[in-house]
């Protein structure tokens, strides 16, 4: 499957983006990543077949890599990269707000909608599990619904991938993608990440955790999955330049 063969299904649903700036990041490795905007929600689909950024959307899942580009491409806008992942991650690490009991480093990271109850839900839900708190406030008290649980989110990897943002190489421990994260894997609600020299070349990255991750759900998780597939599992998310 290619872009070119692949339809955007139909949808009514009415296109309201709604975009919150994440500032600039320095991350662990001393890499700078400009401030930019990033959804607030998971994508939906409006009704002229473009990404919508909305509370009420049902996210668009059984999305393959490349019509999920193409989606946020054609909405004005880009899908999330793996710098840009990266940045929020590490941005929503350092707010105490996003900690249970409130306290940097102390107990574990919020973990979003991981226990199976519910499916891909529009970011206007809210479960009836206090544990399950999808919200992430970002250091300028702006806040994200589902950086970790609910769906995985595909990435445009920027780090090790080619131009079409697939993983291209193996990772290095001195990539920011397995080093960014200042917990191992599955430490303190970081989420699942790989060892540091994995190979994922021709998959696309995908970050997050799902509805079913459980433990394993966090805002440093990395993953992949094959980018020419659809999975029910499996979202994006968009992102545009401060001030557009």
């Amino acid at each position: 499957m290619n872009m070119r063969d692949t339809a955007l299904p139909a949808s009514t649903e009415a296109a309201i983006d709604l975009f919150v700036t994440v500032p600039e990041t320095t991350l662990p490795n001393g890499q700078v990543v400009p401030s930019f905007q990033v959804g607030q929600y998971l994508c939906s689909l409006a009704a002229d077949g473009k990404a919508a950024v909305t509370a009420e959307g049902e996210p668009f899942v059984e999305v393959d890599y490349d019509t999920a580009r193409r989606a946020c491409t054609n909405a004005g806008y880009a899908l999330i990269t793996e710098t840009q992942a990266l940045a929020l991650a590490h941005n929503v690490s350092q707010v105490a707000a996003n900690w249970i009991g409130g306290v940097i480093g102390e107990s574990s990271l919020k973990q979003g909608l991981r226990y199976s109850t519910y499916e891909g839900k529009p970011g206007s839900f809210v479960s009836d599990n206090a544990d399950e708190d999808r919200w992430f406030v970002l250091s300028n008290g702006e806040r994200v619904c589902d950086v970790a649980g609910n769906l995985f989110t595909w990435v445009f990897d920027d780090v090790q991938g080619n131009d079409r943002g697939i993983v291209a190489r193996a990772f290095t421990p001195e990539s920011p993608s397995v080093s960014t994260s200042p917990y191992a894997s599955r430490e303190k609600g970081a989420g699942w990440q790989p060892s540091k020299t994995a190979d994922w070349s021709s998959r696309a990255l995908i970050r997050g955790g799902f509805w079913y991750s459980e433990a394993l759900a966090g805002v440093f998780y990395l993953g992949y999955d094959w980018p020419d597939d659809r999975y029910d599992n499996v979202g994006f998310r968009c992102t545009k330049p401060v001030g557009l």
